[in-house]
């Protein structure tokens, strides 16, 4: 059974929009204001252990007409345009990145099967309407946030529409201002 892992750069009051620039965001580029050379580090290393990304439309827009363009000789193009993709939508009826199906109708239902059609990770960046979906039937096995030292005051943020009881796993400085925190679902007590 694959791992459902939300990979995310959050800025501390929560906004995970636009950390690299490109959506035209007013706050937009602010991962770069603090380096963070071992979270690159981390970021790769999680890409090539990982079986297959699962993305919101929008996300997914926005990878799909990035990355079929890039190269790198590290090898991380190559992951990005080879691995299984899933999209969920119900406005896209195409998808035209190579490798990815889309997911239109009973979502919760067919994320399961993509779980249960792989056994590594599966990776879920950007996407935090269907991130709020898939945490109200509790899909997701785990966050990894890299968290920067940036209050934003504005923007999409990562916990909307739902309520989670989180358990630390591990906290470690990424660079000199970043941390990554690993965070699991906390187990339900009946009572």
């Amino acid at each position: 059974m694959g791992k459902l892992v939300v990979t995310q750069f959050v800025s501390l009051d929560g906004v995970i929009e636009d950390p690299g620039g490109a959506e035209g965001f007013e706050h937009g580029g602010w991962s770069f204001k603090n380096p963070a050379p071992d979270g690159d580090a981390f970021k790769f290393e999680e890409l090539m252990a990982a079986d297959a990304q699962l993305l919101g439309r929008k996300t997914y827009e926005a990878f799909a007409a990035a990355w079929p363009e890039m190269t790198d000789e590290a090898g991380f193009a190559d992951k990005m345009n080879s691995m299984p993709k899933y999209v969920v939508s119900t406005t896209l009826t195409e998808a035209t990145w190579n490798n990815t199906t889309v997911i239109a109708d009973n979502v919760a239902e067919e994320v399961a099967k993509v779980k249960a059609a792989h056994d590594g990770d599966i990776l879920i960046a950007g996407s935090s309407v269907l991130i709020d979906t898939l945490r109200e039937h509790d899909l997701i096995d785990e966050y990894r946030l890299m968290v920067h030292p940036v209050v934003l005051g504005s923007g999409k943020r990562l916990f909307n529409n739902s309520a989670s009881d989180l358990e630390l796993v591990e906290s470690r400085n990424v660079g000199p201002n970043v941390l990554l925190q690993t965070y699991r679902p906390a187990a339900k007590t009946e009572g």
